[in-house]
């Protein structure tokens, strides 16, 4: 039964309708894997460009766009409407908070794999900026919403020391062998791809970091965590609005199945 309208981004209307876990239009017959979800806002001072970001043109219904006052406002809408299959757009890494909160209380066990050239990973007493944008995953983690030996933490090389102090030590995945380890007996996956992980060139991305992978490489490792766990969800943050960056968006939802 039909159960969610969403705008369709081919003919742009309000007719793709959700029928399980698949999308289809109504008005022109296409079908969707995922539903998309816009996140604009950064919280933190100077995002403006991840902000803007969230309206690139996907190639997915769009079913919700949320744009709270405060970033507990904006977790709780995200996660009340999420669709069956997320595919959130934003913003900044925040975005991934109510998009993990929304999965985890749907599913039992729920593992998270967070690609970013940064920890995400302070807390407001240990932030040299006071941007919660560094703080996303540790909020994820201290509340309990999803385990640390559930998160594979990929790609980071800018860190402050007291994320590497945690990460050292919290039992969060990293290093060779993290998704693996990670993945091991959950129901399924989110995917929290920063864009700010890749080669600086590779994407106009709003922090970036030099010596990270190109965007065939996040491709493969997208199709890795894919081969190991279903995947639940996924959100694309940290870049610019520029239009250059659609076609490697694509490629990654595609390279995760969505």
């Amino acid at each position: 039964m039909s159960r969610l309208r969403a705008k369709c981004p081919d003919c742009r209307t309000f007719t793709a309708v959700a029928l399980g876990t698949d999308y289809q239009c109504h008005s022109c017959g296409r079908e969707f894997r995922a539903g998309l979800v816009r996140v604009p806002r950064a919280w933190g001072l100077g995002g403006e460009a991840m902000a803007e970001a969230a309206q690139l043109p996907l190639p997915y219904p769009e079913t919700a766009v949320i744009e709270e006052d405060s970033l507990a406002e904006q977790t709780f809408a995200l996660a009340a409407a999420l669709p069956e299959l997320p595919l959130v757009l934003g913003g900044c890494c925040c975005s991934h908070i109510g998009a993990v909160e929304g999965l985890a209380a749907r599913h039992e066990r729920l593992a998270v794999v967070w690609i970013d050239a940064h920890g995400d990973l302070n807390t407001p007493v240990s932030s040299p900026s006071g941007n919660a944008w560094g703080m996303p995953l540790r909020f994820l983690l201290e509340d309990g919403t999803i385990e640390t030996g559930d998160v594979a933490h990929i790609g980071a090389r800018n860190l402050d020391p007291p994320e590497v102090e945690y990460l050292a030590e919290s039992g969060v995945q990293h290093g060779p062998g993290a998704v693996k380890r990670a993945l091991e007996g959950v129901e399924g996956v989110y995917v929290a791809l920063d864009c700010d992980v890749l080669l600086p060139g590779e994407m106009s991305v709003f922090m970036p970091e030099p010596d990270g992978p190109t965007v065939a490489e996040v491709e493969r490792l997208l199709g890795d965590v894919r081969s190991h766990a279903p995947v639940l969800g996924a959100g694309f943050t940290g870049h610019t609005a520029d239009p250059g960056n659609v076609a490697a968006l694509e490629r990654f939802a595609v390279a995760l199945g969505l």
